[in-house]
């Protein structure tokens, strides 16, 4: 891979969240959406954490993104290192560790962290030389970064296909999504709205509906903004007005994206999934998830074992979600999970990049089994 390797989107039109050379990474400081369009200098696995933390980034696959070169950076800027290639291994191996730490329920994050650490630690036992190593860890978080985008395309075709398979009495469809999972959840094309994106590419796609996505208002701050952006025939709603327009038989399907999935398919998302399922389920709605391979953690067994981060109560106290203006009584408790646990039995499929997991007429996925197949193709 070239020294001038970039992040680019899929065409001139679409957004970019993740601005890259080797040497230097911006990131679109998505907080500031959609009034403002400001990137940051990401100089650092420190200037990275932060990022990510604080929301700068957000969505699975661009976390893991954003962390792997951010210390690629870091790694690019360290010829004043002093120590052996095991130095440098254990030095970008604390960092990886460190960095995994900024948001844990999305498995993205620690998938990319395991590999890479992987990559330098073999590194370290083939090469004499300190930046050897530092060498194999940025061709490496370069070559995640790459397949990420390939990846989005592929979850775009596949759900696209299926869910046209599933509806094929229908001859335009309308898709609910939640949250954000677009080029500025991605590296680029996005997962859900992928989905989203490849139907509207095909001309099968009637119209799509967004949640506003509260408390920090991703859905009306950035996904709205990507459909405009795209001239993508989109209506945003408020979160509790989805039972009410799938009741009005205005939604053909829902797809969601996933921070994590369970062994037996239960999935994390951003708080509200669960009951955009419940109401799916409800109305007989196909309710789909959209995530990459790496999204899949067949460590748990189910999603009980998913560890859910909680938020800041400012989230909620305050506009904006959290930055601006207070608009809650002082005094009042606050409750503000990021992400809930949709149950595997309330999911018609989960859209890999590899084709969709479906339970092909049982009660559960086999999802292992395919994770398997997948690799030896």
């Amino acid at each position: 891979m070239g020294s001038d390797t970039t992040a680019t989107a899929t065409s001139s039109n679409a957004l970019q969240s993740i601005s890259y050379k080797r040497g230097s990474l911006q990131l679109l400081d998505q907080r500031k959406l959609p009034l403002e369009t400001v990137y940051l200098d990401i100089n650092t696995a420190t200037d990275g954490w932060f990022a990510i933390r604080d929301m700068v980034v957000r969505g699975a696959p661009a976390i893991a993104i954003a962390a792997a070169l951010s210390l690629a950076v870091e790694a690019f800027k360290s010829e004043a290192f002093q120590g052996s290639p095991t130095d440098a291994a254990s030095y970008l191996v604390e960092k990886l560790e460190y960095l995994v730490s900024s948001r844990p329920t999305a498995v993205n994050l620690s998938d990319a962290a395991t590999k890479l650490k992987e990559v330098v630690l073999k590194a370290s036992s083939s090469f004499s030389e300190a930046k050897d190593v530092f060498q194999a860890y940025i061709e490496a978080a370069e070559a995640m970064l790459e397949d990420d985008v390939a990846s989005n395309k592929a979850i775009g075709s596949y759900g696209a296909s299926s869910i046209q398979s599933q509806l094929k009495d229908v001859q335009k469809l309308s898709i609910l999504t939640h949250c954000n999972t677009g080029s500025l959840a991605t590296a680029g094309y996005g997962t859900a709205l992928g989905v989203i994106r490849a139907l509207h590419e095909q001309g099968n796609l009637e119209h799509a509906y967004c949640t506003e996505t509260r408390p920090f208002n991703q859905g009306s701050r950035l996904t709205a903004f990507e459909l405009v952006h795209e001239k993508i025939p989109a209506t945003l709603i408020a979160d509790s007005a989805a039972a009410a327009l799938m009741k009005a038989g205005r939604v053909h399907g829902v797809i969601v994206g996933a921070d994590r999935v369970a062994a037996n398919g239960d999935t994390a998302n951003k708080i509200g999934t669960y009951s955009l399922a419940l109401c799916a389920k409800h109305h007989n709605i196909p309710f789909y998830v959209a995530a990459p391979l790496t999204s899949i953690d067949l460590s748990l067994s189910s999603g009980d074992d998913i560890v859910i981060e909680e938020r800041s109560p400012k989230e909620l106290l305050n506009s904006r979600g959290g930055l601006g203006e207070q608009v809650a009584a002082s005094g009042i408790l606050v409750w503000n999970p990021a992400f809930d646990v949709t149950p595997a039995d309330l999911i018609a499929g989960i859209i890999t990049e590899k084709g969709v997991i479906t339970k092909a007429g049982k009660e559960s996925f086999d999802i292992k089994g395919f994770v398997q197949t997948a690799a030896s193709i």
